[in-house]
């Protein structure tokens, strides 16, 4: 099982930004990763996860930005209704969480922010490192992926062709299209999207 220990911050009272993911408008929303990195793998330092206040995901990220730390939050579509009218908006994959790569300082300047309520610090680096680029994979192969809210119960599968090749995961319903969980173990959570069964292949 991957470990972490927590390090804890103190909540500062006063009032801070909410970060209302729900009314941003697309321009409005950070980049999943920042600009020029196109997989977790290509961030050099060590990995750690921000779990936030409320709604500060996008926020955080925005900070992390500015302070030259490289991140990812992961995020998928949400439709909803306002005002009579059906909406689209991103929100946060992972809710409450933001993946950030830095060292020491990156750490505590991320707790800076005030947007965070803690820190996990992960023990595998390497398995937190492929199980995110396996989400990205996903993401940037345009798959609908939905969050998978607790840990995955099934068989282990590899996508053996497709958008989606090499990608592994659990099979948690295999009908005529298989849902697929990829793991964030760390959390004990994950993203599922449909693949076509026939694509999927058992992890020996």
């Amino acid at each position: 099982m991957l470990g972490f220990r927590l390090r804890r911050c103190t909540d500062r009272g006063g009032v801070w930004p909410r970060g209302d993911w729900l009314v941003l408008k697309a321009a409005e929303n950070p980049p999943s990763l920042p600009s020029g990195v196109e997989t977790p793998t290509s961030l050099r330092g060590r990995w750690w996860v921000a779990h936030t206040k409320a709604r500060n995901e996008k926020a955080l990220a925005w900070d992390l930005l500015r302070h030259g730390i490289g991140y990812f939050l992961p995020m998928c579509q949400h439709v909803f209704f306002s005002g009579g009218r059906k909406r689209r908006t991103l929100i946060p994959l992972f809710t409450s969480y933001v993946f950030f790569c830095g060292d020491e300082a990156a750490r505590r300047a991320a707790l800076a922010t005030n947007r965070v309520c803690r820190t996990l610090e992960v023990v595998d680096q390497e398995r937190l490192v492929r199980e995110l680029s396996a989400v990205q994979h996903a993401l940037s192969a345009s798959a609908d992926l939905e969050p998978y809210p607790h840990a995955a119960v099934g068989r282990r599968c590899r996508v053996r062709a497709g958008p989606f090749a090499d990608l592994e995961g659990i099979v948690v319903d295999r009908r005529a299209r298989a849902q697929l969980v990829l793991e964030v173990s760390l959390l004990r959570v994950g993203a599922a999207l449909l693949v076509d069964a026939d694509l999927l292949e058992p992890v020996d």
